[in-house]
This record gives C-alpha cells, sequence and structure tokens, in this order.
C-alpha cells in the first residue's frame, strides 16, 4: 500500500496510481535519453497512423509471417524493459483527474515536505518509476523531474501524493 500514490483536492475524479504496473504502459518513456534528446510535439492520431503504416510497410517489405529478426526484437525488448531507467509523464493522469478551473497549483507531498507546482508546469512533470530494472523502493515509489530537466540529477524523491489546490 505504499506504493500507491493518490491525486485529489480540486479535482472532478480523485485518482489512485500504481506505479508498480507502469513497466507495462506504452507512455513510459527512457530517463536515460529523455532529457537530452530533442522532443517531438505530436498529435495523438497521428502517432498511430505513424505506427499503424509503419507496420503495414514492415508486413508488405517483410510478409505476414514472423522472421527470426522479430524474435529478437522482442528479446531486445523485454531485456531493456529489465534493466531500464524509466517515467511516465503525469499530463494523462492529471487530464483524467480534471481539474476544476479554479485549479492554480499542484502540491507534491514527500516524507521531507511539501512542493508546490503551477498547474500549468505540473502537466509537464514526468514521474520517474524505476531505475536500472528497479523500482524505486528505498526513495520512491516515483521521483517527480520538471519537464525541463532541470532538476534531473536532483529529482524531488518519497513521494506520497498530489493534491490539486
Amino acid at each position: 500500500m505504499d506504493n500507491i500514490i493518490l491525486i485529489s483536492g480540486n479535482v472532478k475524479f480523485p485518482i489512485t496510481l500504481d506505479p508498480g504496473v507502469w513497466i507495462f504502459d506504452d507512455r513510459r518513456i527512457d530517463l536515460t535519453t529523455y532529457f537530452t534528446s530533442e522532443k517531438e510535439i505530436s498529435e495523438t492520431t497521428e502517432d498511430y497512423t505513424k505506427a499503424i503504416s509503419k507496420h503495414w510497410d514492415r508486413e508488405i517489405m517483410e510478409g505476414a509471417i514472423f522472421p527470426p529478426t522479430l524474435k529478437t526484437e522482442k528479446k531486445y525488448e523485454k531485456e531493456k524493459v529489465l534493466t531500464g531507467t524509466f517515467g511516465i509523464p503525469f499530463k494523462p493522469f492529471l487530464k483524467n483527474a480534471e481539474p476544476h478551473e479554479s485549479a492554480e497549483m499542484v502540491i507534491i507531498h514527500t516524507n521531507e515536505g511539501e512542493v508546490e507546482v503551477p498547474i500549468m508546469e505540473a502537466y509537464e512533470l514526468i514521474l520517474g518509476f524505476s531505475n536500472n530494472g528497479k523500482p524505486l523502493l528505498t526513495d520512491g515509489p516515483v521521483h517527480v523531474y520538471f519537464g525541463d530537466g532541470s532538476n534531473q540529477k536532483n529529482p524531488i524523491k518519497h513521494v506520497k501524493g498530489f493534491t490539486i489546490k
């Protein structure tokens, strides 16, 4: 139960987050390269269309059978998941909680105190949930990174929850 994080306060829908399942989420990002690589701004439908087109092109070029390269790629992806350092954007969770129009701040509750972030900046937060393939048990369950990476070396740790104010 220590790994459960709540988003509550001035929201239409309080949300419970379980970082233990995010490793299976396609929205996860690699924190070792996220802040150093250029960010692409894209639309969800555009991403979906590109992914489907890429898959279709591959089937046309290689056929619909599963050649050994696909097994190798799956093995590589599994290895990456087991050894990677990952995070997930906070934006979809905050959007699903539907903050009221009067909401101005997000309070991040930690063991050491509270950190206030303007709600517009909170949409850009990244929640780190694994380090070298392991969950953040000693100083987690998540680390909070600002979207610009300004606290990449010193993230907010021991996060217990979020309150929208």
